[in-house]
């Protein structure tokens, strides 16, 4: 899928442009993961405050996300609560596995019983939205409209289907999504603490009680680092193992490009994708699978573990 997307940038390239630069692997790379709002915004918006709110791939991709998880869980629940027998099938029976399993094996074990209730939902939509944001990154739907708009719409590149199909899909690779998902769990261990201790309490529980005035004056400011620490974490370590899998991809599959130009001989290319590109690639794209759930149990779990940690205070 993201050769076809190379394949379609590289031929849409001006035959002149093509021979005095050639093949830029780098340049292909970040213009398939970035956001690509500067170049290609897809809805233009006024600036505030210094700040471009113009709509761009991203945020695109956050409101796909969103609107598909909406009306899918929606309509099924509606649907099964309208049913006689309240006995779950099909989607609905996967998703109560699901529901069920982030409940009791996500969020109970860290908050405890008492406060299941009050974290679960939004433990819950942590793991739904990061999992569908990892797993639609991995369908090729731009690189599929990339495709049909070279051969058969023929649009203009001011047009919104042109302008679509330039950057990545990820929307959890983006640095500033995991970052707000982050300070969302940043704000939601302050909330926790105080409302299973008080406000001041809280803030009293960053350090442990009865120790030498002397020890607090190192502790306290390596505790207020660690509380900053856990949401950067979580940012980078969502974004970059996302990143990570598909600069790996396009990196492999430039190989045949980079072997046809070395060469002069479209054959070499062809040789060096078969042999080497295309089943690294697979291989790549198939462990990339795998990362897509680890990575929303990750985030899942360790915000539930920094909420935890807030209400049952342990040093």
């Amino acid at each position: 899928m993201l050769l076809s997307s190379i394949l379609v940038q590289e031929f849409a390239q001006e035959p002149a442009a093509e021979a005095h630069r050639g093949f830029n692997a780098g340049e292909t790379i970040i213009e398939h993961v970035s956001n690509s709002g500067h170049d290609h915004p897809l809805i233009h918006l006024p600036s505030a405050f210094g700040i471009d709110f113009s709509v761009t791939k991203h945020v695109f991709m956050l409101w796909l996300v969103a609107a598909i998880v909406f009306i899918i869980v929606t309509w099924y629940v509606r649907r099964y609560l309208r049913q006689d027998r309240l006995i779950p099938s099909g989607f609905m029976n996967g998703l109560e596995a699901v529901v069920e399993f982030v409940r009791d094996t996500v969020v109970q074990p860290n908050v405890g019983h008492k406060w299941v209730n009050t974290w679960a939902p939004l433990i819950l939509t942590f793991f739904t939205f990061i999992l569908c944001s990892n797993a639609i990154g991995l369908i090729p739907l731009f690189d599929t409209l990339a495709l049909l708009d070279r051969f058969l719409f023929h649009t203009s590149p001011d047009s919104f289907l042109n302008r679509v199909i330039h950057g990545g899909t990820t929307a959890t690779a983006n640095f500033n999504v995991t970052a707000a998902l982050a300070t969302i769990t940043f704000v939601s261990i302050i909330v926790a603490g105080s409302k299973a201790h008080g406000f001041v309490k809280h803030w009293k529980n960053i350090a442990p009680h009865g120790l030498n005035p002397l020890i607090y004056v190192i502790l306290i400011p390596i505790e207020v680092i660690g509380m900053f620490v856990r949401p950067f974490a979580l940012t980078m370590r969502l974004a970059a193992n996302m990143t990570g899998g598909h600069i790996a991809i396009l990196a492999i599959l430039s190989f045949v490009f980079l072997f046809t130009e070395m060469f002069g001989r479209a054959i070499a290319g062809i040789g060096v994708g078969m042999v080497v590109s295309v089943p690294l690639a697979v291989g790549i794209s198939a462990l990339e699978l795998i990362v897509v759930l680890v990575q929303a149990y990750v985030f899942t779990l360790l915000s539930a573990v920094f909420i935890g940690m807030a209400i049952h205070v342990h040093h």
